[in-house]
């Protein structure tokens, strides 16, 4: 595919990363020569000094022959006027990054605009966040289909009763099987290992489950824990993040208290969210968090514009006994570092971004993709059609790569944890967690 990025910022930078991994046709537009450095440093694509709303650049990129062009510029107006000229030079689709959350959920057809496709990071990882605040015992989390499947991250302890188990026997362990473990990665190791019946869970394993409702409960007990009440939650930072997960939770009836230092922004958010408190502290000031009651709080979500301030006011709260911690981060390489140190979670929000555009770049009928944290592996949802491999077969049957898993069906808006002897449909939708090494050859099955 042929793909232009407008943007050289954070999200632009990362998903050009990630797609020129893939050997895709990239250009990196960007009006500021700095930002391109890294780029052209360290990634095989092209880059163009200049706006990406404007024609001339547009059509140095080759914007008429683009699959697709991505706009992730911190500005929504040059966002959209980037995909209105490409899209009337010829680009097939566009997709624009917007901030203001209105934009989503209202009724303006962005299409007559030439805007296919519009991505909120920030809504994104405040989606993640009320998720991980919603099934507190798991570190990740990714909803298909409006949650009737889950993708559920966890990592486990030495009491759960999991460990020493194989796969098969854990299964065996409940008459219904409403699990799959997709994904699992050994303490201390670089590996990302696609589980078998015969793999062993071992303690300080991360693993990444497929589930029903069913199965949520089913993996509490075999995890050894409770599903935890969240009722008080401490949130830092009253950023974009920060205000709209502050204001969604407050109205399912939860108890918020948000920390900001800047005095104006704190005294204009007390107006808005009557139903938050709002105080004017610095965060990083433990005696004062403590005045206000940290250790009585059940989740502490740090959502400032520093990784290392959300990071080190996160590790304070865990050893304030806080049952949830979630920080947001932009660095990659600290997700490498979360267990390890004791944060339960941490969102961020350009592989969000990069996941939600991903599918767009697949081929296939791909519904849907979502890429694990801290593992060498993707789940991607595809949809079953006339033309697929897979179709009328038995799951047992399929030349299905040792790198991939099954870990599910959509069928019906019903979600199924589908074994050996389920046979696939038409317009089925099939979850498959995979290594890149594999992926060509199951994407072939569903071509």
């Amino acid at each position: 595919m042929k793909i232009i990025i407008a943007g050289a910022g954070e999200v632009g930078f990362h998903l050009a990363k990630l797609l020129s991994f893939e050997s895709q046709d990239i250009t990196l537009i960007d009006n500021k020569k700095s930002n391109l450095n890294a780029a052209d440093n360290q990634l095989d694509i092209k880059t163009i000094d200049g706006d990406s709303a404007s024609i001339s650049v547009l059509k140095e990129a080759n914007a008429e022959s683009s699959d697709l062009v991505v706009s992730l510029t911190t500005s929504e107006t040059t966002n959209f006027m980037t995909c209105f000229i490409a899209k009337q030079l010829g680009a097939k689709k566009t997709i624009a990054r917007i901030s203001n959350a209105e934009f989503i959920d209202c009724d303006i057809n962005f299409k007559f605009m030439g805007v296919d496709e519009l991505i909120s990071p920030e809504n994104l990882a405040t989606d993640e966040i009320k998720l991980l605040i919603s099934e507190s015992a798991f570190t990740n989390s990714h909803d298909f289909e409006d949650g009737v499947l889950k993708m559920m991250g966890v990592k486990l302890e030495e009491n759960a009763p999991f460990v020493g188990k194989s796969v098969m026997e854990s299964a065996s362990v409940f008459p219904g099987v409403h699990f799959m473990p997709i994904a699992l990665k050994k303490e201390n190791s670089e590996s990302t290992i696609i589980p078998r019946g015969d793999t062993v869970f071992c303690s300080g394993d991360q693993v990444y489950f497929i589930t029903d409702e069913k199965g949520l409960k089913e993996l509490y007990n075999l995890l050894g824990t409770v599903k935890q009440n969240i009722e008080n939650i401490m949130i830092l930072g009253a950023g974009r993040i920060g205000q709209k997960l502050a204001n969604d939770l407050s109205l399912k009836g939860l108890n918020i208290k948000i920390i900001e230092k800047n005095t104006e922004k704190a005294n204009q958010l007390a107006d808005e969210l009557p139903n938050v408190m709002m105080l004017n502290v610095d965060g990083r000031n433990v005696d004062l968090l403590e005045e206000e009651n940290l250790k009585n709080m059940d989740a502490f979500i740090a959502t400032t514009g520093s990784s290392e301030t959300n990071i080190m006011s996160c590790l304070m709260a865990k050893s304030k006994k806080i049952k949830k911690t979630i920080a947001l981060v932009d660095n990659m390489e600290y997700f490498n570092l979360s267990q390890s140190i004791g944060i339960d979670s941490l969102i961020n929000k350009k592989l969000l971004a990069a996941n939600d555009i991903f599918r767009f770049v697949r081929n296939g009928d791909i519904v849907e993709l979502a890429k694990l944290n801290n593992m060498d592996a993707e789940i991607v949802e595809f949809n079953v059609s006339q033309k697929s491999k897979v179709l009328n077969k038995k799951i047992v049957d399929l030349n299905f790569p040792r790198e991939a898993i099954i870990g599910g069906v959509i069928r019906k808006n019903e979600g199924i944890i589908a074994l050996g002897e389920f046979k696939i449909e038409l317009n089925d939708r099939v979850l498959v967690c995979s290594t890149p090494k594999a992926l060509k050859r199951v994407e072939s099955l569903f071509l």
